[in-house]
């Protein structure tokens, strides 16, 4: 929807075909850190008024370590930049309401999504909706699917490289309408495992823990999540925490995946499609964003008769930024999470990780380039 909003902008039409209704989409609970250049570009595609309104501007970030709180002064570190907490879900709402102001079709309940002649000059997509077949001719198809949607499959495995990292871990999760323990986020390392406080607003509150990535969410009840969420923090927060009722709890696996070429003839990947990175350091979102800024800038290009190089250059360009993202993705994730197969040796290496990046100077700096986002 972001790459249609921008490209409606530049006079160029583009369909979205989405899978789930709208009441779907706009019911799921997902990401709401983003960076400077996310918000940046929201702005720009004409969708920034609520996030200005409501937004939540953080300037740090919080790192808990051995029952201490340090902050990293994210702004001071990076000549003023910061991040925001909006929802995702509240930018889904954002830009539904600009495709719809401007007449843009958004076609849901799209079912057997299928691409046909993607490597060549005509191709178009079919799809069955209320029982029906229908057929979209188009110059270009971006493929903003997800992990699981058609579009990557539909390009060879001879021109497609896939990397893939697994974690013994996954991240129970609680959204609960409570004001949150903290300002800011906050990532938390304890011998028990990690733990995050983040929040949506001031009475939404989204917290989670480090559980085996085989747990099931039916083992833990409300009271056994803030038992243990209070246990990995200082004792300080704990103390502060209120607690409630759940009104969404969760399991999500951390997994890294990165596609490497996000382009076939007239196909080009974007977001989880072409790569899925762990939640820790909150890039998921803001990589599609990321994509969707490379992207979009070559079709405008292309539509303004400035030929195909953007084009052929955008797997390139959308992917030197990817992996510099997976790395700091799993720099954090090692940093801050208890690895059940780790040696004492390597326990006391991560703890020194953590001691150097929160006395030196340099380290931190480092950390907050790569937390706000780096430059497209």
């Amino acid at each position: 929807m972001l790459l249609s909003q921008i490209l409606h902008l530049h006079d160029i039409d583009s369909i979205v075909l989405e899978r789930k209704s709208r009441s779907y989409v706009l019911g799921r609970i997902r990401a709401g850190v983003l960076e400077q250049g996310t918000v940046d570009m929201l702005h720009r595609a004409g969708v920034g008024d609520r996030l200005s309104r409501e937004g939540m501007v953080h300037q740090g970030i919080g790192i808990a370590f051995d029952n201490v709180l340090h902050n990293i002064d994210v702004h001071g570190l990076t000549n003023g930049k910061v991040v925001t907490v909006y929802g995702q879900t509240e930018i889904t709402h954002d830009l539904y309401a600009a495709r719809d102001a401007a007449g843009g079709v958004i076609i849901d309940s799209a079912d057997d999504v299928a691409l046909h002649g993607v490597d060549s000059d005509a191709p178009y997509a079919t799809y069955t909706r209320e029982g029906k077949t229908h057929r979209i001719d188009c110059t270009f198809i971006a493929g903003c699917d997800g992990f699981h949607g058609v579009s990557r499959k539909s390009i060879p495995q001879r021109v497609l490289t896939e990397y893939h990292l697994s974690y013994p871990f996954g991240w129970l999760g609680v959204l609960s309408e409570t004001p949150p323990v903290s300002d800011e986020v906050i990532y938390a390392s304890h011998p028990r495992g990690f733990a995050l406080c983040s929040m949506r607003h001031s009475m939404l509150s989204r917290y989670y823990i480090q559980v085996p990535s085989d747990d099931l969410v039916d083992n833990w009840s409300d009271e056994a999540f803030w038992a243990e969420f209070k246990h990995r923090l200082p004792q300080s927060l704990a103390a502060k925490l209120v607690t409630g009722p759940s009104i969404e709890k969760s399991i999500a696996p951390l997994r890294a995946f990165v596609a490497d070429n996000l382009n076939y003839g007239r196909l080009f990947l974007a977001g989880d499609a072409g790569h899925i990175v762990p939640p820790t350091g909150a890039k998921g979102l803001n990589l599609a964003v990321s994509d969707i800024h490379y992207l979009s800038a070559a079709l405008i290009e292309y539509y303004g008769s400035a030929g195909e190089d953007g084009l052929k250059q955008y797997s390139a360009k959308a992917l030197d930024r990817i992996w510099k993202t997976v790395r700091f993705s799993l720099f954090c994730t090692r940093l801050l999470h208890d690895f059940p197969d780790h040696s004492a040796f390597e326990k006391r290496i991560q703890q020194a990780d953590l001691n150097y990046m929160l006395c030196s100077q340099a380290a931190m700096a480092s950390f907050a380039e790569s937390y706000v986002g780096l430059p497209y």
